[in-house]
């Protein structure tokens, strides 16, 4: 593929490297999967209603960085100065309060695109928005409310998001919260006016309900509610859903609530990590629409965690791994070194489908 990976990854996934590297799932077989590749568009999105416009902006996103020409992609997503507040994001790393060293490191570590807020972007779009692609997100929590609530409200618009020169547009659902009925009207508003002007559309479905809490358990990456959730991201229009990592399963049982079926649990999934993750897969109309992963929190072990996920994405059928504060809260040579040990996860001809 013309790119040198460097990363050991069997080294970092330690005594996981056999289990995540040579599994094979048998729930849902890898030949029922409509997988990611170089010839995505012609094979899969064709089929669907998408313009000449967006299919032609979903080339020019999985054409770019270290990734391009491989249907994969890695994000740089740099929204959290409103998620969690601009000092808890970027006291570590003071630099990234300027919106051109989030372009910077996006560019330099070989992303596909970089996701940020419409301020963010607009203020370095004539300098960057034609060596990156950008990703506008449009909605947004933010914690200066006291005391603080948990709704996703619209920030910007569509249109600012065209003109500034975006490839495509982010939006998150809170699936699962009082407020997601109203959410999903938004968004879904939102994501076809931006297919009319040509862009691609990604959603971040996350749950959100204290209920999903069970006994001391979290369910909210429960592979059977995210993939529920996975479900109706597709259902409203998105091409891409990012998604939290499956980490356990059961959720409908243990709240006791919705509907779901024993052969979800008995046949669909095991206990282990890629085949919940392939569940996620498959509620994206079994991969007819991408899955990205979320890197997670900053800590310990960024490495090592970043890479495993990125392997369990890559051989459950997912498209790729979105990673930010992993990346931006270190010095800009460990944040590059970071984003490109994902990408060389999905360059590697030895990490393959399970």
């Amino acid at each position: 593929m013309g790119e040198t990976i460097m990363t050991n990854i069997e080294s970092l996934l330690g005594n996981e490297a056999e289990s995540l590297l040579t599994y094979e799932a048998t729930a849902i077989p890898k030949e029922n999967l409509h997988l990611p590749g170089s010839d995505f568009v012609e094979r899969v999105m064709m089929n669907s209603d998408r313009s000449p416009t967006v299919l032609r902006n979903w080339q020019a996103m999985t054409g770019h960085g270290r990734l391009a020409g491989t249907g994969y992609v890695s994000f740089l997503p740099v929204d959290q100065g409103v998620e969690h507040s601009a000092g808890a994001s970027f006291a570590p790393n003071p630099a990234f309060f300027d919106p051109a060293q989030i372009c910077e490191l996006a560019i330099e570590a070989g992303c596909n695109g970089v996701a940020s807020t419409l301020g963010v972007l607009s203020s370095v779009a004539r300098r960057y928005a034609h060596r990156i692609p950008f990703i506008c997100k449009i909605n947004h929590n933010e914690l200066l409310t006291y005391p603080n609530i948990f709704d996703q409200t619209l920030f910007a618009n569509v249109d600012q998001a065209f003109d500034m020169g975006a490839v495509a547009v982010g939006a998150t659902v809170y699936y699962g919260s009082p407020e997601s009925r109203r959410q999903i009207e938004e968004i879904s508003d939102a994501f076809a006016h931006a297919h009319e002007l040509g862009m691609v559309t990604i959603l971040w479905a996350y749950l959100r309900n204290s209920g999903f809490k069970k006994d001391g358990v979290d369910y909210h990456a429960s592979a059977d509610l995210s993939g529920q959730a996975n479900h109706l991201a597709a259902t409203i229009g998105a091409d891409i859903v990012k998604q939290k990592q499956a980490t356990n399963n059961g959720g409908y049982n243990a709240v006791g609530f919705g509907k779901t079926h024993p052969l979800v649990y008995d046949k669909l999934t095991t206990d282990h990590p890629i085949d919940l993750t392939r569940y996620q897969v498959a509620n994206c109309y079994m991969g007819r629409i991408g899955m990205i992963n979320s890197g997670g929190a900053s800590g310990e072990n960024d490495l090592a965690q970043a890479v495993r996920t990125a392997v369990i994405n890559k051989r459950a059928g997912g498209m790729g791994l979105i990673s930010g504060r992993k990346a931006f809260q270190k010095p800009m040579q460990d944040g590059i070194a970071l984003l490109q040990a994902i990408q060389d996860v999905y360059l590697s001809d030895q990490v393959t489908i399970a």
